[in-house]
C-alpha cells in the first residue's frame, strides 16, 4: 500500500510540472539534435572546471569572440538560436549538469517577441524559477548570473512586456543566494530612451562588433564582482 501512496504522489508532482506542457510542443522537440551536438562536444572535448558556461540564444550562439572577450576567464559557450526559456528549461540539465564550471551565464531571449505564441512577464518568471530549481539540484552554490534582454528596435513594441519579465527577474535574484542579474537597459538605451541601434546588425536585433565590446565591458564588470580569478 505505502508503495502505491508514493508512486501516486510522484505521478501528481510530474503532472503539475510546469514542463509537462512543453516537453512534447514540436517547437521545443526540434532543439533535440541542437542538444545532441553539445553532447558530443561534451564526450570529445576537455574543459577546465574553472570555466565560465555562457549558455542561451542565438546572442550567445553568434558571440564568436566570446572566449578572447573573457579572457582570462575560461569559457564554454553553449548557445542555441531561437532559445526561449520554454525549451531551455527542458534541456537544461542536459547542457548544463556535465560541467563543473565555476559559475554559469544565461542569456534567452525570445519568450516575448511580438508573436501570438508570447508569454506573459508572469509565465517567463516562472520558468526562469524553474531553470534555477533545476540548476540548484546539482550545482547548490554555483554563481548563476541572468543576463537582461535587451531593448531592441526590433521588438520596441513589446518592450513594456520585457522590461516587465527583466523587473521580475531581477527582483527574484536579489531575493537569493548567489542568483544576480546583469542590467543591460541603461546601456542600450539613448537619451530619447530609445534603442541605440549603433550597436546592431542591420536586423536590429543582433547585436554587432560594437554592441559585443559594449556587452563584454557590462558583462565581465559583474563577473568580477563576484568572482576571484584565479
Amino acid at each position: 500500500m505505502k508503495k502505491y501512496f508514493v508512486l501516486a504522489i510522484i505521478g501528481i508532482a510530474i503532472s503539475c510540472s510546469p514542463l509537462r506542457h512543453y516537453r512534447d510542443l514540436p517547437e521545443v522537440k526540434a532543439w533535440d539534435p541542437e542538444i545532441h551536438k553539445f553532447e558530443y562536444l561534451d564526450r570529445t572535448e576537455t574543459y577546465p572546471d574553472n570555466s565560465i558556461i555562457f549558455t542561451g540564444s542565438s546572442s550567445i550562439r553568434l558571440w564568436g569572440t566570446l572566449a578572447g572577450d573573457m579572457a582570462p576567464y575560461p569559457v564554454i559557450r553553449r548557445g542555441y538560436g531561437g532559445a526561449r526559456l520554454s525549451d531551455f528549461a527542458v534541456y537544461a540539465d542536459r547542457i548544463l549538469y556535465p560541467h563543473e564550471s565555476q559559475a554559469i551565464v544565461m542569456f534567452i531571449a525570445n519568450d516575448i517577441s511580438g508573436s501570438d505564441s508570447d508569454k506573459t512577464p508572469r509565465e517567463v518568471l516562472r520558468l526562469f524559477r524553474y531553470v534555477v530549481k533545476t540548476i540548484r539540484k546539482q550545482f547548490p552554490d554555483t554563481p548563476v548570473f541572468w543576463i537582461a534582454i535587451t531593448p531592441t528596435s526590433s521588438r520596441w513594441s513589446v518592450w513594456p512586456q520585457i522590461r516587465e519579465a527583466n523587473n521580475l527577474i531581477r527582483d527574484y535574484c536579489d531575493k537569493r543566494h548567489n542568483l544576480h542579474f546583469i542590467a543591460t537597459e541603461n546601456d542600450f538605451l539613448n537619451e530619447e530612451g530609445k534603442p541605440r541601434n549603433e550597436y546592431f546588425v542591420p536586423d536590429l536585433l543582433h547585436l554587432n562588433e560594437d554592441g559585443y565590446r559594449l556587452w563584454t565591458g557590462i558583462i565581465k564588470n559583474e563577473l568580477d564582482k563576484v568572482l576571484n580569478y584565479p
